[in-house]
């Protein structure tokens, strides 16, 4: 279970290449990456799902939350939205811009 970042800081995911190789000692051992600290809203509990996290402990987001129902919904759909994300397969970062439209078979004015 390797942290985000310190337990109740609600810094987020500080070092994303430490989770990446976490994760490929424990794939091959079969066992789920839990990230248990440091999550501190939403989008924190996407980025780590989007690095290939089964899943994320938290506490302190929810409960200090100024509404922790609210943020308790949020932390579910952003899991459910991270994990899907994983799982589809990000697009390649590339140093350049790359049109995603075609130019072969324009028709000009």
């Amino acid at each position: 279970m390797p942290l985000g970042s310190a337990i109740g800081s609600g810094l987020g995911v500080q070092n994303p290449m430490t989770l990446l190789l976490i994760k490929e000692v424990v794939e091959a051992y079969k066992l789920p990456m839990i990230v248990d600290a440091g999550v501190g809203t939403a989008s924190d509990a996407a980025v780590a799902m989007e690095l290939g996290a089964d899943g994320v402990l938290l506490n302190t987001a929810v409960a200090e939350a100024g509404e922790p129902t609210k943020m308790a919904q949020a932390m579910d759909l952003a899991v459910q939205a991270g994990r899907l994300a994983f799982e589809s397969g990000r697009m390649p970062r590339r140093l350049y811009a790359s049109a995603s439209s075609p130019m072969a078979g324009v028709v000009g004015k």
